[in-house]
């Protein structure tokens, strides 16, 4: 039987600290995802307020419409080629990320990525929770007399209307991530379409506002040539950074794929497709409402409440409110709780690590500094940079280092060819060290300024190298062990 066919039966001495139900393969007949349910779920995940806004800001920026277009077509372009590098493993041996990545690090040395890919998912699930809690109090605006009034009333920085809208929001996330995986999955085959319902509505409003296409893409850009390639790397960066997250984790998912044409196929329909198309609508009525109010309006709330109209509002409010739901479920909750699951098999399972998940990223306080468009970009830049690296290292473990073959009963052992020094892989944590490094470099050296707006193409690419060399060198010093199996602690 080959490596690729390995299942939970044929996992041996399974390690307490290691294994969970969780974090098993899903068996072969559990694999039921496809390609329609990739397809819906990337849709519900990138039709979201923050990406809404993040391709809207591109104009705030000084973007033409057709630069911006561009810049996010790239951006997707990039991102779609990650996703399927890092997620042909999940679908193959059925196994979340978590786990995979201990091949890389050790069964002890994952944690480090594991803690940092937490943390950055926990910080974005309150991005989005507090983005998604606005559309809620817009809503128990127009049905409350006297909603606005609360805000007179302040409670850790923001009003007492904002916060009870948050703590509804939250509650709605709680309410979904208790029913587990399957909730995710039925949830996103409709949330997605939803919402582009309510864009091409605010489409058409905006080329009705133009009195045509035309005018929408008349909007110059008030960039120069070198000023426009600053911002075009800075915007590309950030806008992976947005799914850098994803890009780690996107075995979670493909784990549960029927097949690797399924996830393949699917993703390529759900990303680069509906992301471009979804941005396109956000570009056309962000550049609508520079014709209708004089100034880019990228916040889509905000938008709803211009129109002064109740019906709009609240549909609208609603629409946003689900896609909201979907993407931080999916996106930012199923991540962080697959990794405190990892830390804590014993004691936790995935609802318990999805509850407690969404109760820390209170502790973010989104509401202080959320509301602007070079502050997300600068937030986005440095989540890439962070998890770039990480990406590089399993990209190229399983690609370069292990030839596409893991051993699944070694994941699940102290004892495995993953156990390396005591659980540790010197290699990843150096190369892991590096990439960060070349990440970070251009914001601790002035004279290096430049070199921060490739912080995730940097991390990614130094990582990826880095590990490569390092593995090769360790390999060549032990002249009994092969690539494959470089586990000086295993006799």
């Amino acid at each position: 039987m080959s490596k690729a066919m390995e299942d939970t039966s044929n996992l041996i001495e399974l390690d307490p600290d290691l294994y969970n139900e969780d974090l098993a393969p899903v068996a072969k007949e559990k694999r039921n995802w496809s390609w329609i349910n990739f397809s819906t779920v990337w849709m519900g995940m990138v039709h979201n307020i923050v990406a809404y806004e993040t391709a809207g800001s591109l104009l705030g920026l000084g973007m033409s419409v057709w630069q911006a277009l561009g810049t996010v077509i790239v951006a997707n372009l990039v991102l779609i080629v990650a996703m399927w590098l890092n997620g042909i493993a999940g679908a193959k041996y059925g196994l979340p990320f978590p786990v995979l990545v201990r091949a890389a690090f050790g069964y002890k040395g994952a944690h480090i990525p594991v803690l940092v890919r937490a943390f950055v998912a926990i910080f974005w699930f309150a991005v989005q929770a507090y983005a998604g809690s606005k559309a809620v109090g817009a809503v128990l605006g127009v049905l409350i007399p006297g909603w606005a009034s609360l805000s007179s009333y302040h409670v850790i920085g923001m009003g007492l209307n904002d916060a009870i809208a948050l703590v509804l929001f939250w509650v709605l996330h709680a309410y979904i991530i208790s029913h587990g995986m399957e909730r995710v999955k039925f949830f996103e085959l409709w949330a997605g379409p939803l919402v582009i319902i309510l864009g091409l509505g605010l489409v058409a409003w905006a080329i009705y506002t133009a009195d045509g296409m035309g005018p929408l893409f008349q909007e110059k850009s008030t960039l120069s040539g070198a000023e426009f390639w600053k911002v075009f790397a800075i915007s590309v960066t950030g806008l992976v950074g947005t799914w850098a997250t994803l890009i780690l984790n996107i075995p979670d998912f493909t784990r549960f794929s029927r097949s690797q044409k399924d996830q393949v196929v699917g993703q390529a329909i759900g990303l680069p497709g509906t992301a471009i198309i979804f941005s396109l609508m956000s570009v056309i009525i962000t550049s609508g409402t520079i014709i209708a109010f004089g100034r880019p309006i990228w916040d889509p709330v905000e938008l709803l409440q211009q129109f002064d109209n109740p019906l709009v509002l609240i549909l609208g409010a609603f629409s946003l409110l689900i896609a909201t739901l979907s993407v931080n479920v999916a996106a930012n909750v199923v991540s962080p709780a697959y990794d405190l699951v990892n830390l804590f098999p014993k004691k936790l399972n995935f609802v318990k690590a999805g509850l407690i998940s969404i109760v820390v990223a209170i502790f973010f306080m989104p509401w202080l500094w959320f509301d602007n468009a070079g502050t997300i970009f600068n937030i986005l830049g440095a989540i890439g940079g962070a998890l770039g690296p990480v990406a590089g290292i399993m990209i190229a473990d399983f690609y370069i280092v292990r030839r596409r073959e893991y051993s699944i009963s070694a994941f699940y052992t102290k004892r495995g060819i993953y156990t390396y020094k005591n659980g540790w892989n010197p290699a990843a944590l150096i190369a892991l060290a590096i990439g960060l490094a070349a990440s970070f470099i251009g914001l601790v050296v002035p004279a290096l300024e430049v070199l921060y707006t490739y912080s995730w193409f940097l991390g990614i690419g130094f990582g990826f190298v880095s590990y490569v060399l390092l593995m090769r060198s360790a390999s060549q010093s032990m002249s009994e062990s092969s690539v494959d199996d470089i586990t000086p602690s295993v006799q």
